[in-house]
């Protein structure tokens, strides 16, 4: 398209004010591509934010009046222009937290696509190929290729990917991407200061980016040269792998135009399909006006009538990466030309980041050597006899490998990539000894693999008093997520005894997940209802009101390679003590869960569960007592029964019931209960006994398997009987 309608002094400050008001607003469907529930791109409403500022609107004017002057100068046809990428990956150890693999597999598509190695590109419509006069060099060759940085600003050596544990992976409506790449600077595993954006095209992998799949900001000085002259992507947009696909893949290719200065096809909007885009232009004389399309539609002609670069009516390019379409494969000459020009443009410091002093600077320059030998398992805890999968994660040039296993079989290994059994309990230390020919480094992981030992056998009962420690222990693994505080030992706050397990909580920030794991219990010997219960006593306090924080409990049928949740409670329902200093529980604090929702298909020889806190900024969690025993009367179970106990405060809810029936009551001592879920006409359809404790309960009764209809539950205890009436949807 070659006629401009908003010219550089067309810059007006009221309308396009107009526009960004109404273009930063909810989620606009206008925005999307059919299937997806996400816009496809927001970087030109990001445009018309900053347009709101006057002090923008003359910077952006001379931006072009700059970029224009600087566009004359000729191109060097057939000279490549390198760029350092960084991927900053952003997550809260969600499904956002995506692999290695997946990230490269991005960053082969996107120097496929500027490199014209796509092999999609050999059949674009006949209107841009060579069977056409005037397209002999559509597809065109862009000739930049992107190589990953490895050295951060402060020269330490990396692999070009950063790592950031954030809640802020997702953003809420008060906050920015600014808010995200605050995150990063500040908490990334690599270097926690500026990536500079005339330096590094930084890309930022995030599970939310406000509703879009991407987006950035072309050449800019009122964006400047800082971190955030970069490209914000979610992770199910980044590759074709893993939590994406390949109708999602060419979402960098789209966002890294934008970030080279490329316009949508049919101008400087966000909307496809609006009357008023032919009206509009993305300042490329070799693409043709049209209105903009979200979908294949290869003999579309949206506008009539075209620009002097065709002569004739040309149809949509429809297969142009800077459409909205599923079939993106190309770009065109004048797209090449500007963004190349783009790239010897001081505008937004663009010319800098090709230079051939910043490709040394941030190790994009091909000289490369072992600067750190690292690795990683496919998974930590095992049972015996189990395999581990150990993959090679040195960086950046490694031709040897010399691996060592304690405990394992074989012991030591040679290949790049060794699969490991583990057939003796224990915990044991991984080494990796890496080698580029003349270069040495070595890793070593203490206490990386635990071998769980044979499991225990039930009733089982964990109070905790016979353990010095839970760290490095086979009975008990600790995770944290979060790198600060995690479940430990105390001595000095137990029910029974003076033990228990304790996460300080105390002054954590919001959004850490903090897990502790069991060994293996085995169930098998439980063959028929009513099953097996697993209780457990927890202590909590709020440091505030308003906190909200989760205690989640899972449960694996196959020594942890699957979880599934069975228990969850948060906010008032978790404790509505409050105290704003470091909080110790007293016995009347401690509460008791009963899950008897642990059915049948969990009943293996390598049963395990954990227990998983989310914190919101609010104080200690205790652990004690945790009991598994047979769901059943017994007169050998671990906890005894008190007849003149009575039956207090008692609680159904949710009411209707959909999976998971909670009961909430009180004991006076601990002792037997049972309950007896009923249907109208009297007959039984379920029974449970739980081991009440002193104080409160609350038993957990699956309702999966009760077909919807009213019934009663009915509880028994301590010669007292009580009958509630609830209703299953």
């Amino acid at each position: 398209m070659k006629k401009i309608i908003l010219s550089i002094l067309g810059l007006a400050l009221v309308p396009l004010v107009s526009i960004a008001q109404s273009q930063n607003s909810a989620f606009d469907p206008g925005n999307t591509r059919p299937g997806e529930s996400v816009e496809y791109c927001l970087t030109h409403k990001k445009y018309a934010e900053m347009l709101q500022n006057p002090s923008a609107v003359q910077s952006l004017a001379e931006d072009q009046l700059i970029s224009a002057a600087e566009s004359q100068e000729p191109q060097l046809e057939g000279v490549t222009y390198y760029i350092p990428v960084v991927f900053h990956l952003l997550h809260n150890n969600g499904v956002e937290k995506i692999s290695e693999d997946q990230i490269l597999d991005a960053f082969a598509i996107l120097n496929r696509d500027y490199d014209l190695q796509n092999t999609d590109a050999n059949s674009v419509a006949n209107a841009f190929n060579a069977s056409n006069p005037l397209a002999t060099t559509i597809p065109a060759d862009v000739d930049i290729e992107f190589v990953l940085a490895t050295k951060a600003p402060n020269g330490t050596c990396f692999s070009g990917i950063t790592r950031t544990q954030s809640s802020l992976t997702t953003v809420t409506s008060s906050q920015q991407g600014g808010d995200q790449v605050n995150a990063i600077r500040t908490g990334n595993d690599i270097y926690q200061g500026e990536w500079p954006g005339n330096k590094y095209l930084n890309i930022f992998i995030c599970e939310d980016i406000g509703g879009a799949a991407g987006y950035t900001y072309k050449p800019s000085n009122w964006i400047g040269t800082g971190m955030g002259n970069g490209i914000w992507v979610r992770h199910d947009y980044v590759g074709s792998i893993g939590t994406s696909s390949g109708s999602s893949s060419r979402t960098l290719t789209h966002e890294v135009g934008h970030w080279l200065n490329l316009d949508h096809l049919w101008g400087g909007t966000n909307n496809p399909a609006e009357p008023q885009n032919c009206n509009s232009d993305d300042a490329v004389s070799d693409t043709p006006d049209c209105l903009g399309l979200t979908s294949c539609n290869l003999n579309s002609n949206t506008c009539n009538g075209d620009n002097s670069y065709w002569g004739f009516d040309q149809i949509d390019n429809t297969e142009n990466y800077m459409e909205y379409s599923y079939c993106s494969k190309m770009f065109t000459p004048g797209q090449v030309t500007r963004m190349r020009n783009a790239l010897n443009s001081s505008v937004g410091g663009r010319n800098n980041v090709k230079s051939a002093s910043n490709l040394a600077a941030t190790g994009a320059d091909g000289n490369t050597y072992l600067c750190k030998a690292d690795f990683e398992a496919n998974k930590f805890t095992v049972c015996v006899g189990e395999t581990i999968d150990f993959t090679d994660l040195s960086y950046n040039e490694v031709t040897g490998w010399s691996w060592s296993f304690p405990g394992g079989t074989p012991s030591t290994s040679a290949v790049q990539n060794p699969t490991i059994t583990y057939n003796t309990p224990g915990v044991y230390e991984v080494t990796l000894d890496a080698t580029d020919g003349s270069t040495n480094d070595s890793e070593v992981k203490s206490a990386y693999i635990r071998v769980l030992p044979a499991p225990a056998s039930i009733p089982f009962l964990e109070t905790f008093e016979t353990l010095a420690t839970l760290s490095n222990i086979t009975e008990w693994e600790v995770i944290d997520y979060g790198n600060n505080a995690e479940f430990e030992l105390t001595t000095s706050a137990g029910h029974t005894g003076s033990n228990s397990a304790k996460l300080l909580n105390y002054g954590q920030a919001a959004g850490n997940f903090d897990e502790l794991v069991s060994s293996t219990v085995d169930l098998s010997s439980i063959t028929s209802n009513p099953g097996v219960t697993l209780s457990f006593r927890y202590a909590y306090s709020k440091r505030q009101s308003g906190n909200d924080e989760w205690l989640r409990v899972f449960i694996s049928k196959d020594c942890g390679d699957s979880w599934a949740q069975r228990k969850t409670i948060h906010g008032s329902a978790l404790g509505s003590n409050i105290s704003n200093t470091n909080w110790t529980p007293s016995e009347s604090d401690w509460v008791t869960i009963h899950m008897t929702n642990v059915t049948s298909a969990y009943w293996t020889s390598n049963f395990k569960y954990k227990f998983q806190f989310e914190s919101d900024g609010g104080n200690n969690f205790y652990l004690d007592d945790i009991n598994i025993y047979p769901g059943s009367p017994s007169d050998d179970l671990i906890l005894g029964v008190d007849e003149r106990a009575g039956l207090g405060h008692l609680t159904l809810f949710p009411n209707p019931v959909e999976d998971e029936l909670n009961v909430r009551f009180d004991l006076n001592n601990a002792q037997q209960v049972e309950f007896l879920v009923q249907d109208i006409a009297g007959k039984v359809v379920q029974s449970r006994y739980v081991q009440g404790q002193t104080g409160a309960n609350l038993v957990v009764l699956g309702t999966e398997g009760i077909s919807s209809g009213m019934y009663f539950l009915q509880i028994r205890s301590g010669g007292t009987q009580q009958s509630i009436q609830f209703v299953v949807k």
